[in-house]
């Protein structure tokens, strides 16, 4: 049995997976990381693990994740379940519009976005200070970000504190690698000084997944989603140019974006003719794909409408090699300029000069401009 004394709780162990036990009151070492595979019970041990933590005291939890409204039906969510899980409604106070929950003993898990790092600075607890800050789907922030998070975690404390991240090992060029993993042995799942506990889980370590779950896991034959969604391992792309990308709704962003680039690579028969719209944030040093067209067939007159119905009279730059329809867009009334295409420059095998090799931190895509689902 697991017990919870402050709260006069009993927790059969049964109700966590095996894997998860020995790390249910590590206190230490102060950077503790789950990562592996999808469906391996990582968010809901976290989850688990959060609740028992306040309800024992002493503890008050910030969790995170990189865009704010993405939280709700994530780390809140099971955060939720876990305390109908355990039967501690009675416990806890919850106020779902601002995100908090607050334990009877005044101890709180409180929720932010790192889209909005005023707030972050703001946020204390109603008693004591944030002790642990666990980080959700943590490869989709940057370096800085969690190094601001961890200085947030201050203040006199008697019980130690924890930065906390749980992701899937999208890439093996991730900043995360360089940062965290430095001697870890890839034929282990775990490592533990004291400084890091890594531990890696997949699919198999969860005993709550059906058949049918365990089926679908094991159906995986794609070699990327296999090894990092499956296997739980850092994965490889091949040569790609932009690699830390995902989709989600833009829908709020739109408003606030100014910095437009808008690229055309011609095409009519076999190729498509191929129209891609959008926007640079400098700040936070992000390419958002907002809209495209990519259709086969388009003689130049309907490409100007397609143009001019998605982009208006903002510049669009085209490849220099078909001057003759770059004139003719522009005597429809397309905004267009031919880029400069340095020696031997090739789009399709990364030999491109004078196109900007900056690093960008995400790349978010949203194709024709329709709602998506967040990333999970």
């Amino acid at each position: 049995m697991v017990m919870a004394m402050r709260v006069n709780l009993s927790i059969d162990k049964e109700v966590f997976n095996d894997v998860y036990l020995p790390y249910l009151f590590a206190d230490a070492p102060r950077i503790q990381i789950f990562f592996g595979g999808s469906s391996s019970g990582k968010s809901v041990f976290l989850a688990q693990r959060a609740v028992l933590d306040v309800a024992q005291g002493g503890r008050n939890y910030l969790v995170c994740r990189n865009v704010a409204r993405t939280i709700r039906n994530s780390c809140f969510n099971e955060i939720l379940k876990a305390i109908n899980r355990f039967k501690l409604q009675d416990f806890f106070k919850v106020n779902k519009s601002e995100m908090t929950i607050t334990c009877a003993n005044g101890y709180q898990i409180l929720f932010a976005g790192l889209d909005d790092p005023e707030k972050i600075k703001s946020i204390t607890p109603q008693r004591g200070v944030i002790t642990d800050i666990w980080v959700e789907e943590a490869t989709e922030t940057d370096r800085t970000a969690i190094k601001q998070l961890d200085k947030r975690l201050r203040g006199e404390s008697q019980k130690s504190k924890r930065l906390i991240l749980s992701f899937n090992p999208i890439l093996q060029d991730h900043w995360i690698v360089s940062e965290f993993f430095y001697g870890w042995n890839d034929s282990k799942n775990v490592l533990q000084d004291e400084d890091r506990l890594i531990l890696r889980t997949t699919y198999k370590d969860n005993k709550f997944l059906t058949q049918d779950d365990v089926e679908a896991m094991e159906s995986e034959t794609d070699p990327y989603f296999r090894d990092v969604y499956v296997l739980g391992r850092w994965g490889v792309l091949g040569h790609v140019i932009f690699k830390n990308w995902h989709t989600e709704d833009l829908s709020e962003y739109r408003e606030a974006l100014d910095n437009f680039r808008n690229g055309l690579d011609f095409g009519f028969a076999k190729d498509p003719a191929a129209l891609i719209h959008t926007a640079y944030d400098r700040k936070r040093n992000r390419i958002y794909i907002l809209d495209e067209v990519y259709e086969t067939g388009l003689t130049n007159d309907v490409l100007a409408k397609r143009i001019l119905s998605l982009i208006g009279k903002q510049v669009v730059f085209a490849d220099s090699a078909e001057p003759k329809s770059i004139a003719e867009l522009r005597n429809f009334g397309v905004n267009i300029r031919a880029v400069k295409k340095g020696k031997d420059s090739v789009f399709g095998n990364r030999k491109v000069d004078r196109i900007g090799t900056r690093k960008v931190d995400h790349l978010r895509y949203n194709p024709g401009g329709y709602p998506l689902p967040p990333r999970g």
